[in-house]
């Protein structure tokens, strides 16, 4: 039987201490499944929250993580491309919902492989799906158009930024959440209309003054606790405000801590909606031929450079750990990427 390399976490804890390569078999190729030979594949947040059991859903342990991959198909099973789909072997393909992809060898459903250009690098590829989709899909479900006002925290995030490459193709207008002073200009420089800096700024005094005379009704928030209490409140009657993460509780595992403290007078009184996204719902509750859809936006936005995916930072799979630790550390250059 052959072997190949995984990335495996052998048990629950801190990614860069449970991280290790093992050889594990290639993944059997089943009916209407292509098997993609991986060359790329991102560390997200969210892989690390997994390995910590702090995310939404729960991973027997020792686990390959993963969340989406670039590479070429490697070999299709029988009945692959009975749905159209037109793969074949050799071709530049990325997963899509697919999970456990730090590994050589990933075994997905035919509708689960989407063929990006030849012309699209490996880097952008391999992030193609989590966060420009998760930008896109806040974007449009709040059908945010000319002159609407959004209001997003942890913009200089990449998911942050991509909303910013957005409100620019779109032309509706930003005011944006940061933390540290020297992201500022950053964010000017991407087009942020507004920008609040939580280093040195009172959050919510100065949304009532960029808000005083222009109600601000929608927001999207990835940091919750009491900073997402804030943008809740700040919003006008009615507004609403979408929270897809929780970095404010970045490394905390105790489940019950993850809170958002809103006040309920305003959110009684004036109507106001807050509800989460998560792309992982999302993938499980969308018609496969909407996922496609979708992604297949997606995919000509970054290829017409709307939306720019920044330049990931190569590992080798045995720096996995390494990896890992960078995912985290703050104001780093580009998202790590596992190779094979």
């Amino acid at each position: 039987m052959s072997t190949m390399r995984a990335v495996v976490a052998r048990e629950m804890g801190e990614p860069s201490e449970v991280l290790q390569v093992r050889h594990l078999p290639v993944p059997e190729l089943g009916p209407g499944q292509v098997l993609v030979r991986v060359a790329a594949t991102p560390v997200h947040a969210s892989d690390l929250h997994i390995i910590r059991g702090r995310y939404g859903y729960t991973r027997e342990f020792p686990a390959v993580l993963g969340l989406e991959c670039a590479g070429t198909v490697a070999a299709l099973g029988f009945g692959a491309n009975d749905t159209g789909t037109g793969l074949r072997v050799g071709q530049s393909v990325v997963t899509v919902g697919v999970p456990g992809t730090w590994q050589e060898f990933v075994v997905a459903d035919a509708t689960r492989v989407l063929p990006v250009p030849d012309s699209m690098t490996t880097s952008t590829a391999s992030q193609l799906v989590t966060n420009p989709l998760t930008a896109w899909l806040l974007v449009s479900q709040l059908d945010l158009g000319r002159g609407d006002w959004l209001l997003q925290t942890a913009a200089g995030s990449t998911v942050g930024q991509l909303v910013l490459r957005l409100a620019g193709h779109l032309g509706f207008r930003t005011i944006n959440v940061v933390r540290r002073r020297a992201a500022v200009e950053h964010i000017r420089a991407l087009g942020g209309t507004e920008v609040i800096c939580t280093e040195d700024e009172n959050l919510p005094e100065r949304i009532a003054q960029l808000t005083a005379d222009r109600p601000l009704t929608k927001a999207i928030d990835c940091v919750a606790g009491q900073v997402g209490a804030d943008v809740s409140r700040a919003l006008a009657p009615g507004g609403e405000l979408v929270v897809y993460g929780a970095l404010s509780t970045h490394r905390q595992t105790d489940p019950n801590a993850l809170t958002i403290p809103l006040f309920a007078r305003s959110v009684i009184y004036e109507a106001k909606v807050v509800r989460g996204f998560w792309l992982h719902h999302w993938f499980a509750t969308t018609p496969a031929e909407q996922v496609r859809a979708a992604l297949g936006t997606v995919a000509q936005l970054v290829g017409a450079g709307v939306m720019t995916v920044p330049e990931g930072q190569p590992f080798p799979a045995e720096r996995a750990a390494e990896a890992a630790r960078l995912a985290e550390a703050p104001a780093h250059d580009g998202k790590p990427l596992l190779t094979f």
